[in-house]
């Protein structure tokens, strides 16, 4: 059950089964480390099509407690896809015209 208000609210951990970021070229982003995405979870599409909807650009995340899984993913038009979510075993981000991209994308 989830506290009802906020200062009851500790940090909830949830577990879940979700495809992994298995590597990142993308290294102007603030989560990618040695290649690896180190957000808790990231969200692919956008309006310009199958694009990291969590890049941020800036220098490397510090502290890399995480590895990133795909949270959602918003290309319905994408073979991997069953109701916004990722059905691929893992992804690939990679840059295209310095944009992050899922490379596993398959219309």
């Amino acid at each position: 059950m989830f506290p009802s208000r906020v200062e009851d609210t500790a940090m909830l951990n949830i577990t879940l089964n979700m495809p992994a970021v298995e590597d990142c070229e993308v290294s102007n982003c603030v989560y990618n480390m040695n290649s690896a995405c180190h957000a808790r979870a990231i969200t692919v599409g956008d309006s310009f099509g199958a694009m990291c909807d969590t890049f941020l650009d800036s220098n490397p995340h510090t502290k890399a407690t995480y590895e990133a899984g795909v949270g959602a993913c918003k290309m319905a038009d994408c073979r991997h896809n069953s109701d916004y979510e990722c059905q691929a075993d893992s992804i690939s981000v990679v840059s295209i015209n310095q944009m992050a991209r899922c490379g596993t994308f398959e219309p």
